[in-house]
């Protein structure tokens, strides 16, 4: 399969016209493309501006991930089907031998009367031919799935973000995740997951709680401080 070159400005500006026509437009991996194979199709989902870096957002056809790419990574032009592998011919089967009738020697009799016939020679063994070898089976190739790393980060302060990377390349940006959510999520893991996601909850709402109280303190203070200048 040849190599397909990548977008072009033009084709970028086209792509997101579509977007925001409602529409969402099929593009396909170039080779540049690491941990895609090349040729596959993806479902086009959004274009970033400022175009820095990975700013074409897609999700490949079949699967639920969303990457990030280059223009470089990408094509408007879809590859021709591939085609099947001939069959090959059956092989040919060998035809059975002729068995070769050997007779007897007979040695000459001497001229004498009542001389002895010879015997009949044997009759011919009949050879079964042996059957054709059956063609051996292809082996399958077995399916290979990228590696996908997923991981969690908290600030300290009770806020989470996410971050996705498939293989070397971070596929999906770090994005905030509400703390409830992280939480839910912890429940279906391990449990030794669930209890330390717990205890980082537990210390963040501690910290809010604690905030809080001082507001509280310091409202009332100025609430105080107003009524003694006699608001």
């Amino acid at each position: 399969m040849a190599k397909k070159s990548g977008l072009s400005a033009e084709d970028v500006v086209n792509l997101r016209s579509q977007l925001d026509e409602g529409s969402q437009p099929m593009v396909w991996f170039t080779a540049a493309a690491v941990g895609m194979e090349e040729g596959r199709s993806a479902k086009l989902l959004a274009v970033s501006d400022p175009p820095e870096g990975d700013f074409i957002q897609v999700r490949p056809t079949g699967s639920k991930d969303e990457m990030f790419l280059s223009p470089a990574e990408l094509t408007l032009e879809k590859p021709p089907p591939r085609k099947k592998p001939a069959t090959p011919p059956p092989a040919p089967v060998e035809a059975p031998r002729e068995t070769e009738i050997i007779h007897p020697y007979v040695p000459e009799a001497p001229v004498k009367p009542a001389a002895p016939k010879p015997k009949p020679a044997p009759a011919p063994v009949e050879q079964t031919p042996a059957p054709a070898p059956k063609p051996a089976r292809k082996q399958q190739p077995k399916a290979t799935f990228p590696e996908v790393t997923i991981t969690l980060v908290t600030t300290g302060e009770g806020e989470w973000a996410v971050e996705v990377l498939q293989g070397t390349r971070r596929t999906v940006k770090p994005t905030s995740v509400p703390p409830a959510a992280v939480a839910q999520a912890s429940k279906l893991l391990a449990p030794e997951v669930a209890e330390i996601v717990e205890g980082v909850l537990n210390a963040a709402r501690a910290q809010q709680l604690a905030r809080v109280e001082q507001l509280r303190a310091e409202l009332e203070a100025a609430q105080k401080a107003l009524e003694d200048l006699g608001a």
